[in-house]
C-alpha cells in the first residue's frame, strides 16, 4: 500500500555531501547514522560536554568529528545542511545565523517524510498524543498491518530507515519542536487533538505555539480536529476533514458519543462503533482520544471488529492516568506526562471522585491561576512539592486546601493521611519534572515507588 502523494522534489539526501548535526541524543544518534549509511560527511555539535549517545556515536561511527561545549557560530562554517534536534531551538543565536547565509536547517522528520512512500498518520496536539498514536499503532497491527510507531514516541523514526525496518503504515507522534522543522506533512491522516499554553518558556506567544502545532496540517489529505474548535479548522489546507468529540455526531464525516437503549457508545455518523464501558482506559478524555484513533485509522478500511478488540485490549501507557495501586478504596493514579497545565485540567475535570492531589514542579512559565476553574469540592487538598510550589500555592490558595512537601515520598505520606474511601489520589504535576527528576518518567516510577513502600508498611 503506497501513499500517492510523496516526494516530488529532489530529497535533501542527495543534494549533500556534508551536514551537521546539533544535538546528540537518541534522535541525534539516529541522524547521524542514517546521514552516515548515505556516505554524509558528519560534524556533530552539542552543547553539553558529556552529551548522552557521545560514546554510543563513538562506537558506531568513530569517523564522524564532534564538538561539544559553548555553540559557536564557527563550528557550523561551511555547513550548508544542518539537521537540529528537538531539544534545541532554532532561535539559537548559531542557528539564526547559519539561516541568514542560506544554510539548511531540517529535522529528522523531514528526512524521514522526503522518502517515506507508505500511508502516513502524524498525530499533534497539547496532551494525549502518545496515547493516541500508541492506540493507533494498536489498531493498525490488529488489523493485520505493520505499524512504524515512532517521531516523540518510541524509536527514533530515521533508525527504521537506517535498519531496513519494514513497516505498512507510519504512525508518528510529532511535537510542536519537530515541527518547527518540517517543512509539510504529506500525511493521509493528521490530527491536532487539542490545544492548550505549554512550552511558552521557548515560545514568544501562545500564537506562535499554535502556528507550531499547524504545521502538521500542511499537506495532509485529510485532517482529524476538534469539533467545537474553529481556528484550525479555518488554516487547514484540505476539504476533507473528520472531526470528533463527546457529542453525539450527526454527518458521516463526524465521530462521537450517543446514549441509546443499551447505553453510551461511540459513533460513526449514524453507525455504532463500540459500547463506552468496554473501554478499559480511565477518564472520559481517553474516551475522547479513543473516538480520535477511529477517526484517523477511518481510511485504512480496517475491520471494525478488529479496531474495537484493539481498543479493547489497550491499557493505555505509563505516566498517564495509569492506574498504579488500589487499597482500602483508595486508588492511586500516577499521571506524571502531565507536564502542562493543561493536561492536570483535563485529569481533574475527568475524573468523577473526590480527589487528593499531588502537583508541583518547573511551570515552564504557565499561569498556573487557569488551573482555578478545574478545582470543585470534590478536591480534597492540594499537595505542592518542587520548584514553582510558591506560584501555584499563590495562584490557588484561595481555591483549595494546600499542603507543602519536600519530596514524593512526604507527598505520598500526607495523601494518605487525607484520603478516604472512593478518593482517587492524583499525580497530576502541571508542571516539568526537571527540578528534582530526571524526567517524568523517573518523576512516575518514585511516585509508584514511594506508594508500594506505604502500601507494604500499611500491611505489615
Amino acid at each position: 500500500m503506497t501513499s500517492p502523494r510523496r516526494n516530488l522534489t529532489t530529497k535533501l539526501i542527495e543534494q549533500y555531501q556534508r551536514a551537521a548535526v546539533v544535538g546528540l541524543g537518541i534522535s541525534g544518534l539516529s541522524v547521524v547514522r542514517y546521514l552516515r549509511s548515505h556516505s554524509i560527511e558528519v560534524i556533530a555539535l552539542d552543547s553539553r560536554s558529556v552529551p548522552p549517545a557521545a560514546q554510543a556515536l563513538q562506537a558506531v561511527c568513530p569517523e564522524v568529528k564532534t564538538v561539544f561545549g559553548a555553540f559557536d557560530a564557527e563550528h557550523l562554517d561551511g555547513a550548508e545542511l544542518i539537521v537540529v534536534s528537538p531539544g534545541v531551538s532554532i532561535k539559537e543565536p548559531m542557528l539564526v545565523q547559519a539561516r541568514r547565509r542560506g544554510a539548511k536547517i531540517v529535522g529528522d522528520i523531514e528526512l524521514f517524510l522526503q522518502v517515506n512512500q507508505k500511508p502516513l498518520i502524524a498525530i499533534t496536539g497539547s496532551n494525549g498524543k502518545s496515547t493516541v498514536t500508541a492506540l493507533v499503532g494498536e489498531m493498525v497491527c490488529a488489523g493485520g498491518m505493520v505499524p512504524l510507531v515512532a517521531g516523540n514516541i518510541g524509536k527514533p523514526v530515521l533508525d527504521a530507515l537506517t535498519d531496513n525496518e519494514p513497516y505498512d503504515v507510519a504512525v508518528l507522534e510529532l511535537s510542536s519542536f519537530q515541527l518547527e522543522t518540517t517543512n509539510q506533512v504529506p500525511a493521509d491522516a493528521a490530527a491536532i487533538l487539542n490545544i492548550s499554553p505549554d512550552h511558552l518558556d521557548r515560545y514568544d506567544s501562545m500564537g506562535d505555539y499554535v502556528l507550531a502545532k499547524s504545521r502538521i496540517l500542511r499537506g495532509a489529505q485529510r485532517a482529524v480536529l476538534p469539533r467545537h474548535d474553529d481556528q484550525f479548522t479555518m488554516i487547514t489546507q484540505t476539504g476533507d476533514v473528520l472531526s470528533f468529540e463527546l457529542d453525539e455526531p450527526h454527518q458521516a464525516n463526524e465521530f462521537g458519543v450517543k446514549k441509546r437503549s443499551s447505553g453510551r457508545w461511540l459513533m460513526h455518523g449514524k453507525t455504532p462503533l463500540m459500547r463506552l464501558s468496554d473501554i478499559g482506559l480511565l477518564g472520559l478524555h481517553n474516551v475522547k482520544n479513543v473516538v480520535s484513533a477511529f477517526a484517523l485509522t477511518d481510511f485504512l478500511g480496517l475491520t471494525l471488529e478488529s479496531q474495537v478488540a484493539a481498543v479493547k485490549a489497550f491499557t493505555g501507557l505509563p505516566h498517564r492516568m495509569q492506574t498504579v495501586a488500589s487499597d482500602g478504596g483508595v486508588i492511586w493514579v500516577n499521571d506524571s506526562k502531565a507536564t502542562n497545565v493543561g493536561a492536570t485540567i483535563t485529569a481533574l475535570r475527568n475524573l468523577e471522585s473526590p480527589v487528593v492531589w499531588i502537583a508541583g514542579g518547573q511551570g515552564k512559565g504557565a499561569d498556573f491561576a487557569d488551573l482555578a476553574d478545574a478545582i470543585t469540592d470534590d478536591v480534597r487538598v492540594l499537595i505542592l512539592l518542587g520548584e514553582d510550589a510558591d506560584k501555584i500555592d499563590q495562584a490557588l490558595r484561595s481555591k483549595v486546601k494546600i499542603e507543602r512537601v519536600k519530596d514524593m515520598e512526604a507527598a505520598v505520606v500526607k495523601a494518605a493521611e487525607y484520603a478516604r474511601p472512593d478518593d482517587v489520589v492524583l499525580l497530576s504535576p502541571a508542571c516539568a519534572s526537571f527540578d528534582m527528576f530526571t524526567g517524568f518518567e523517573h518523576r512516575g516510577a518514585v511516585f509508584i515507588a514511594c506508594v508500594e513502600r506505604l502500601l507494604q508498611r500499611g500491611a505489615a
